[in-house]
C-alpha cells in the first residue's frame, strides 16, 4: 500500500532532479516517458518509482544521451547504462540519485552503506563536498515546504551526523597552532550539520575547538569568550528561525563580540547586507569557507614561527 509521503508533484519533481517542470511534461507528451497517477481528488502525482526513472534520465542527459532514445529504454535499461557512466563526476551525481530514493524509501542501511564505502576510499572532507551537500542541497527545499515527511529528515540528519561526529574523533587531538575557535549556533537554530562539518575543518588543521552547538544564547557565548579570550567565533546558518531577526541578531554578535573576528556561512548568508559590520565575515559558499580557513591557519602558522 502506498503511503501519501511517496506522492510527488510535478514542482517536487523538478526540485529533486533540476529538470524544468515544462520540459518534464515535454517529455511525457511527446515520449510518454513518464506516466503520473491522479488522487481520490484527480490531483496528478508521480510516484518514488517515477522519481527514480527521472533521476537517472536526467543524469544520462548531462552526460550526452538523447530523451528520445532514453525514453526507448525500459527501468533495467536505464539503470544499467547509468552504472556504465565512469566520470568521477557521474559517479558523484549517481550517489546522489540514490541517496534520495534510498532516504524517500526509508532505507537508512543502504544509505549507511552508501556513505561508510565513500568515507573508506575519499574520507570526510570529500564525501561532505562531493556528495553530501549536493544531497542536502537538492532535499532542502523539499524539507523547508514539508513536501517529505519530517521522520525522513531526522534519520538523514541523524545518520549524517553520526559519520562527522565519527570522522571528528578520529583526527588526533593536538593543537597545532596557537589559535581557538568557538562553534556555536543561535537560539531556537538546531541544523547542526554545518557547524560539525566546520569543527571537523578546523580540528583537522590543527585549531583548539570549543563546540557549543545548537541554540546557544548570546550571554553564553559572551561570557565563554570572555573567559578564554578567544578570537575566532564560526556559526553555520541553515535556516532562519519563526520570528528571528537575522540582521539585528548579526547586529549583536558585532557589538557584543567586538573583539573577536566572527564569521557566518551557510544558505541564510545572502540575506545578511553585506559590508555593515566590520568583524562579521560572511562565507557564500564552501570554496570561500575553505580558503578562509586556510587563511587563518597560515596566518596563525606565521605569528608562531616569529615568537619562536
Amino acid at each position: 500500500m502506498e503511503i501519501d509521503e511517496q506522492r510527488f508533484s510535478i514542482k517536487d519533481l523538478e526540485n529533486l532532479s533540476g529538470v524544468k517542470a515544462h520540459t518534464i511534461r515535454i517529455w511525457e507528451q511527446r515520449y510518454g516517458f513518464l506516466k503520473p497517477r491522479r488522487s481520490d481528488t484527480n490531483i496528478r502525482y508521480y510516484t518514488n518509482d517515477e522519481l527514480k526513472k527521472l533521476l537517472n534520465a536526467a543524469l544520462l542527459i548531462r552526460y550526452g544521451f538523447k530523451i528520445s532514445h532514453i525514453s526507448k529504454m525500459n527501468d533495467e535499461q536505464l539503470e544499467e547504462k547509468v552504472l556504465e557512466l565512469h566520470q568521477n563526476q557521474a559517479l558523484n551525481d549517481r550517489l546522489v540519485n540514490e541517496l534520495i530514493t534510498r532516504m524517500i524509501e526509508l532505507d537508512v542501511v543502504g544509505m549507511e552503506e552508501i556513505l561508510d564505502h565513500f568515507i573508506l576510499n575519499k574520507g570526510i572532507q570529500k564525501t561532505m563536498n562531493a556528495i553530501l551537500f549536493p544531497f542536502l542541497e537538492r532535499i532542502g527545499i523539499m524539507w523547508s515546504t514539508n513536501r517529505i515527511h519530517p521522520v525522513h529528515e531526522h534519520l538523514v540528519s541523524c545518520l549524517i551526523r553520526q559519520k562527522l561526529i565519527v570522522g571528528i574523533e578520529s583526527l588526533v587531538n593536538r593543537q597545532l597552532i596557537d589559535q581557538e575557535a568557538l562553534l556555536f549556533l543561535p537560539e531556537d537554530e538546531y541544523h547542526e550539520l554545518g557547524l560539525l562539518y566546520l569543527y571537523y575543518l578546523l580540528k583537522q588543521r590543527g585549531l583548539k575547538i570549543y563546540y557549543l552547538g545548537g541554540s546557544v544564547p548570546l550571554n553564553n557565548i559572551e561570557y565563554i569568550v570572555k573567559q578564554k579570550n578567544i578570537s575566532l567565533l564560526f556559526t553555520h546558518l541553515t535556516s532562519i528561525p519563526p520570528g528571528f531577526n537575522l540582521q539585528f541578531y548579526v547586529h549583536q554578535l558585532s557589538i557584543h563580540l567586538k573583539n573577536a573576528d566572527i564569521y557566518i556561512s551557510g544558505p541564510v548568508v545572502e540575506q545578511i547586507p553585506k559590508k555593515s559590520f566590520p568583524n562579521i565575515h560572511l562565507l557564500y559558499s564552501q570554496q570561500e569557507l575553505l580558503q578562509e580557513i586556510e587563511k587563518i591557519f597560515l596566518n596563525a602558522s606565521q605569528l608562531s614561527k616569529r615568537i619562536v
